[in-house]
């Protein structure tokens, strides 16, 4: 009973979850923890009577359109990209990269997602500071103008994908089957003609340029040219995972299986002929069914095997 309902049930879930998902679902689970724990701090604020608190912090991970602002929190180049408010900008910034993300994984694999997503919402926010220091129209409004949250990433995986498989269906509501060119195309059109007018301009224009970047990146990985690679090999020695074997992704499909196995064999001696095959048996589960076709006790069996790594 304590092993199927415990209290760490849900925990262990969300680290497996983070441990085994691919890069989308890693990404979604980083922009949800810093938008609860923004939550957090604004209902803590509100209670203790020190608003300004919350202001502050938030202002230390906006990223600022004054170059004088901007030189004192440099690191706001990248916290402004994990960072939302309102619940609604959330919801569709993590629902277009859980929905395109996921197709561009299909085609280029899962070690793409971040490099797009960071170079996308870093060329967001030069695009937007560039723009308020060399436009007149927005000299009056610098000083104030920051900026946060996924959208310029985001616009770079979605106009990457586009720009990958321009015929790739989608199903929407009322419309039925819409090519991914039309819908990126009617995103990027939407931000050119509401860049100013309409509110947000700071934003419309970090969409645009995350969009650009997402169409120049994927151009150039089909000539060849594979902006990621530098990145990754960064993030390997930062996090020590080059050292590590890649895990299966919850849909992938094993060309040769025999092979595989006796790959994973070699790679993790640590593990008896039963508890190899057992941990075997269950990742072809999650490669026929997904990960939440595994029973609890399933889910604990895979936990414990990865903290064994």
């Amino acid at each position: 009973m304590s092993g199927m309902y415990g209290n760490n049930s849900i925990w262990q879930d969300i680290k497996l979850q983070f441990h085994h998902g691919g890069m989308v679902v890693k990404l979604i689970m980083v922009n949800l923890a810093v938008f609860l724990a923004v939550k957090i701090l604004y209902v803590v604020s509100f209670l203790v009577n020190f608003p300004e608190v919350y202001t502050r912090i938030l202002a230390e991970l906006k990223v600022p359109a004054a170059l004088g602002s901007l030189l004192y929190q440099p690191w706001s180049l990248f916290s402004y990209m994990f960072l939302h408010e309102g619940f609604i900008h959330i919801l569709f910034n993590m629902l277009w990269l859980y929905w395109i993300g996921r197709i561009l994984v299909d085609f280029v694999g899962d070690r793409k997602i971040l490099p797009l997503y960071i170079f996308g919402g870093l060329a967001g926010a030069l695009g937007f500071i560039l723009f308020y220091n060399i436009f007149p129209a927005f000299e009056t409004q610098r000083q104030a103008a920051a900026m946060l949250g996924a959208s310029a990433g985001v616009m770079a995986i979605v106009v990457g994908t586009a720009t990958l498989v321009p015929t790739y269906p989608l199903r929407l509501i009322f419309l039925g089957d819409v090519q991914l060119k039309w819908i990126a195309a009617v995103a990027v059109l939407l931000d050119s003609i509401m860049l100013v007018g309409y509110g947000n301009s700071g934003g419309r224009i970090a969409h645009l340029f995350g969009a650009l970047f997402g169409y120049v990146f994927i151009k150039n990985l089909q000539n060849g040219n594979d902006w990621s690679l530098g990145f990754n090999k960064l993030v390997d020695r930062l996090t020590g995972s080059l050292e590590k074997k890649p895990r299966p992704g919850p849909k992938m499909a094993y060309k040769n299986e025999s092979k595989m196995r006796t790959q994973r064999r070699a790679a993790e001696p640590v593990y008896t002929e039963d508890k190899q095959a057992r941990l075997d048996s269950i990742l072809d589960k999650i490669s026929a069914s997904g990960y939440d076709s595994l029973s609890q006790e399933e889910k604990e069996f895979l936990f414990k095997a990865s903290k064994e790594d």
